[in-house]
């Protein structure tokens, strides 16, 4: 970007830069280009962003400006530069004056784990801050979690409660030190207290031995709660299985995996296998959990991650974590504290008044967490990165878009993997993960987050988007906010073209794209259930040109949770009742007799059996075709499962299939599917198959660019082979990166309907 053009002698120049600008050392870093550079002037932070003025020789102001684009801080982002020339005032000294008060449009920057000075200094036994669990500087430590409102000034977070001493002070107040304006600046002397809490009410205060306490209870095989950034972790020995199947079996978890956090980027090689690209991501400032590969031979407790080839791992993000890590010599379960369907609990109280029976220990701290926020999760395939949590590290996100948004829009998502998307002005912000409005508690912490971005940014909306499906939570409330307020425009939007559009607006495409939109359940647009969708779309609209042949789910909700209904249903449309009865196969061995019969006659009369187009409810159940009869543990979990088995086989053909009338007819399959007696066979021939069904289809539209969104797109098998044959025949395609690719994306593509559909 060419920020000058022809400069003159002696010149001022007033200049606003936007971004993620506040909170990241932008400017102190301002400060010493300018006295690098011998400029006068001043720099501030102000509700829309950083205000510069600066003075000086036209020579030494092109250098200034060059250093300002390629040298800006590493947590920080420009998005803008505008600049005005000013009357001079031979200023000779630069200055960095308070904060000025202005509408807010400043992007709020996520919680960046410690950065490696930090971590020096907490090793080095000369440090002050020697083992100082909430070590932090600039370019580190807790922001979304603990702000309260913007500009980003320690008395508007839960930072304001602790009164800085004289060194903090100092270092706070000096632009050449690393921790200027590090709002949550603190030291033994001043910070937050670790403290040891017991479920029969004990307490240990002692900072060193509350924490020598929770270490010795791990080291025990006990279960713990521990006090991150962005809500609590439930704790335990990866390497215990006893301890971990305590654990699932206290939480009511009999299958989902657990992640597993790690001391160093070594030891998780000792039990995974990395690539560069997995290696980059562990690393990264971020700290996501990354999902990776196990290795068949390991330490880890076998019940961490059951029936699957892969598991999720991370580094520590905190001083704590790290503390912790290093004084234990295994590396540790660190799942989310929560019951099932509910957020991140952020308060002591919540453990034990809801988890009891899961945790009796707690190391806590007295730093509020103002706002919750789980772990980040993605994971890499042959060619693509996949985000599929957007949370800790990455969250909020924000986009700065050319042309002005003409309406502030609020995006409220699906029922699942819920985030809210903000659009105002030049910008998009997507919220952290919320999860599934599936309990009150779920329900208050969406109306919570939804609060906190509208006092944030001053927003009110103007316009409001959501799922077309009846009976979802956000859905709901929309419907309710515009008959409250009669100002606001509704508009409500199929689930499976906001997929398409999510991975449009990631990528800022506009041109007609041929979207595959293949996941568990979306409402349709003629009532019923879809998810294995093909459209033409553009950013105004679409037409459904192919989908998966429908699948009567047999007592519908109960199908899902039980794949066994799923497959027997596909029996019932290639087989005769009695055909059926004759056969050997696990699945129906798994149900009685009476069972079938009863379930047949549901399934000719239609009663509670809905019908679907979801590949995801496919996979189901060619899952339990392949044998496996039990209910599922979680969402997911066929996939998962036939994604791992199927790396066992090497085979390389496909099953048959028919692409008529715009229906996508996979019946040949099951018959070929029933004469297989090797479930790694069907697994891998049915992957083969879906991607070559994508591609078939691509080839009928050749000039056409490729979307891939859904969450069956989570399949790393599927991921890497389609894309490797789109590689091969040449085709343009997109792919969901940094938004996931799951419905956490659906309110991005929502947003990105309204900003295109609506105007003032």
């Amino acid at each position: 970007m060419q920020l000058l053009g022809e400069l003159i002698s002696s010149i001022r120049i007033k200049i606003k830069i936007k971004g993620i600008v506040q909170g990241v050392g932008f400017r102190p870093f301002v400060y010493q280009l300018a006295n690098k550079h011998a400029l006068g002037g001043f720099v501030s932070n102000s509700g829309d962003g950083v205000n510069i003025e600066v003075e000086g020789k036209d020579k030494n102001l092109e250098s200034f400006f060059c250093d300002l684009e390629s040298l800006n801080p590493p947590l920080s982002r420009i998005d803008s530069i505008t600049k005005e020339y000013i009357t001079t005032q031979n200023s000779q000294n630069f200055k960095i004056i308070e904060s000025k008060n202005s509408v807010i449009s400043t992007m709020m920057s996520s919680d960046i784990s410690i950065c490696y000075e930090c971590l020096a200094e907490m090793k080095d036994k000369k440090n002050p801050r020697y083992r100082y669990p909430f070590i932090n500087c600039t370019n580190c430590g807790p922001r979304y979690s603990i702000i309260n409102n913007l500009p980003y000034d320690r008395e508007k977070t839960s930072m304001s409660v602790f009164s800085m001493c004289n060194r903090c002070k100092k270092e706070y107040e000096d632009p050449s030190n690393r921790r200027y304006h590090a709002q949550p600046i603190s030291c033994y002397e001043c910070g937050p207290k670790l403290r040891y809490i017991a479920l029969s009410g004990k307490e240990q205060r002692d900072e060193k031995k509350a924490f020598k306490k929770i270490c010795n209870l791990i080291k025990a095989g006990q279960r713990v709660a521990i006090k991150g950034v962005g809500g609590f972790h439930i704790v335990c020995d990866a390497t215990n299985e006893e301890a971990v199947n305590s654990l699932r079996e206290s939480k009511h978890r009999p299958t989902k995996p657990f992640a597993v956090m790690f001391k160093d980027i070594k030891s998780i090689k000792k039990v995974c296998k990395l690539n560069k690209k997995d290696e980059m991501l562990v690393l990264s400032k971020e700290r996501p959990i990354v999902i990776v590969s196990k290795k068949e031979n390991n330490f880890l407790a076998k019940s961490i991650a059951p029936n699957i080839d892969k598991i999720g791992v991370f580094l520590p993000y905190t001083p704590l974590h790290e503390l912790l890590l290093n004084e234990l010599s295994f590396p540790i379960i660190a799942t989310s504290a929560n019951l099932s369907d509910e957020p991140i609990i952020v308060d002591e109280k919540e453990i034990f008044s809801k988890m009891p029976l899961v945790v009796q220990h707690i190391l806590t701290h007295d730093r509020d967490i103002v706002n919750g926020c789980d772990d980040s999760v993605v994971l890499n395939t042959k060619y693509e990165k996949i985000t599929l949590r957007l949370a800790r590290g990455y969250a909020p996100k924000s986009f700065h878009i050319k042309n002005k948004i003409s309406k502030k829009i609020l995006a409220l998502g699906a029922n699942q993997k819920v985030t809210l998307t903000l659009a105002f002005d030049n910008s998009i912000v997507v919220s952290p993960y919320i999860g599934d409005l599936n309990s009150i508690d779920s329900l208050d912490y969406f109306l919570r987050t939804l609060e906190t971005l509208k006092r944030v940014y001053s927003f009110e909306p103007e316009v409001i988007i959501c799922d077309k499906h009846p009976n979802y939570e956000t859905s709901s409330f929309a419907k309710k906010y515009v008959k409250k307020h009669t100002n606001v425009e509704l508009i409500e939007l199929q689930h499976h073209y906001a997929h398409a559009l999510s991975c449009m607006a990631e990528h800022s495409l506009e041109e007609k794209v041929l979207a595959f939109c293949f996941d568990g359940t979306g409402y349709g647009d003629d009532g019923e259930l879809w998810g294995g969708e093909v459209f033409i779309a553009d950013t105004h609209n679409y037409t459904r040109v192919y989908h998966f042949k429908e699948i009567a789910l047999l007592g519908a909700d109960i199908a899902i949770k039980e794949p066994r209904r799923v497959a027997l249903s596909l029996l019932f449309e290639s087989f005769t009742l009695e055909e059926i009865l004759q056969m050997k196969s696990e699945l129906i061995k798994s149900f009685k007799v009476q069972e079938i019969k009863t379930l047949h006659k549901m399934f000719e009369r239609g009663i509670n059996s809905p019908k679907s187009s979801s590949l995801g409810r496919l996979f189901d159940g060619v899952y339990a075709l392949s044998g496996y009869t039990k209910p599922l543990g979680y969402e997911g979990e066929s996939g998962l499962i036939l994604e791992s088995i199927s790396k066992k086989s090497s085979s390389t053909q496909r099953y048959k299939y028919s692409l008529k009338n715009g229906v996508i007819d996979y019946s040949k399959m099951i018959y070929q599917i029933m004469q297989e007696n090797d479930s790694s066979k069907i697994a891998k021939k049915f992957i083969l198959t879906i991607s070559k069904i994508i591609i078939d289809i691509a080839q009928k539209y050749p000039h056409l660019p490729i979307v891939l969104s859904g969450g069956v797109f989570q399949n790393s098998v599927l991921v890497s082979q389609v894309t490797k044959e789109l590689k091969k025949i040449n085709r343009k395609y997109y792919i969901q990166s940094d938004i996931p690719i799951n419905d956490g994306g659906i309110s991005l593509g929502q947003a990105y309907f309204a900003i295109k559909n609506t105007q003032r």
